[in-house]
């Protein structure tokens, strides 16, 4: 898994607002994709994942930096070629509900995306969907029911099979388990996670959920107010040397934990992204903020092999 197929470079992303002002989502942003691998994005509602993952998507234009894959700055793809790159990076939404159209049946919903760049006939596609939701573990006479008659569950799979249509290198998740009861979470996480083994797809997966992120991600990256805080191969999770990764390791909940152990909870709100902190935009929540956090913005540096942190004194 050492070849790179894609890469963010110092990725921001600005929304204007009134007086005058911008709101960054995204702030300086860079990080390398693996071929094969799963890259996971966590952070508190607002942190930016989603602006993210839509710039690599090629939804939105960040307003600056580059996204690199296989050697092509794709945030400067045009008409025809834009879209033949859809081909290659296909996503999977947070709600399938709104991403389908009610009206349409579930074969024409899967293989909508292979209609749309002529790679079947009208003819072929109940069959060809039959061999898609076969592939998500749904039963082939699924093809005849429409969105409405399906669980969450149901419904994630077949916005699954539709991005594996396809057969793209990378497919991108927004919060595709958010939605999802905690039983049905694992079922779709082993999944994926089947369907990567077979097919060697790329995952960028987004989520808030630090837990359910660790139990497949070959590398986890935390988020921020915007920034990237942390990244750290998921199987070292539990060496995390930022404060912040730190406190949400801490709020995780086990069904194995004692039934005396404490649940510490972050402490303090989220600074408005319209004013942000000077220095660490961590600082005012953090209980290890010294003078040169409220001054200076610590840089992404590396601490160790593949460990980068943002923090000026990062837990030892």
């Amino acid at each position: 898994m050492s070849d790179i197929i894609m890469s963010i470079e110092n990725l921001t992303k600005k929304f204007p607002v009134s007086g005058g002002k911008f709101l960054t989502a995204c702030d300086n942003i860079s990080f390398h994709v693996r071929n094969g691998e799963t890259i996971g994005i966590v952070g508190e509602s607002g942190c930016g994942k989603t602006t993210l993952l839509k710039a690599i998507m090629n939804m939105q234009l960040p307003t600056s930096g580059r996204i690199i894959f296989h050697g092509k700055d794709i945030t400067k793809l045009t008409g025809e070629e834009k879209r033949q790159n859809y081909r290659h990076i296909q996503m999977v939404f947070q709600d399938p509900t709104a991403a389908f159209d009610p009206k349409m049946r579930i074969k024409d919903i899967v293989c909508e995306p292979l209609i749309n760049f002529d790679l079947i006939s009208r003819a072929d596609v109940e069959t060809k969907a039959r061999e898609l939701l076969a592939q998500v573990d749904l039963p082939p006479d699924f093809v005849h029911r429409y969105p409405h008659n399906m669980s969450g569950g149901q419904r994630q799979r077949v916005a699954i099979a539709r991005a594996l249509a396809l057969e793209p290198e990378v497919i991108a998740c927004d919060e595709a388990t958010s939605a999802l009861d905690v039983s049905v979470q694992d079922t779709i996480v082993k999944l994926l996670v089947k369907l990567q083994r077979e097919k060697g797809i790329t995952y960028i997966f987004i989520c808030h959920d630090l837990a359910l992120v660790s139990m497949f991600s070959h590398r986890i990256a935390i988020m921020y107010l915007g920034n990237m805080m942390e990244k750290i191969d998921g199987d070292k999770l539990n060496q995390a040397r930022h404060p912040y990764t730190r406190a949400l390791l801490k709020a995780v909940f086990s069904t194995n934990q004692e039934n005396n152990q404490y649940i510490e909870i972050l402490p303090g709100e989220i600074p408005s992204p319209l004013d942000m902190p000077s220095g660490c935009p961590f600082r005012n929540r953090c209980v290890y903020c010294q003078d040169l956090c409220t001054k200076e913005k610590p840089a992404f540096k590396e601490l160790d092999d593949n460990h980068f942190v943002a923090c000026h004194y990062p837990i030892d």
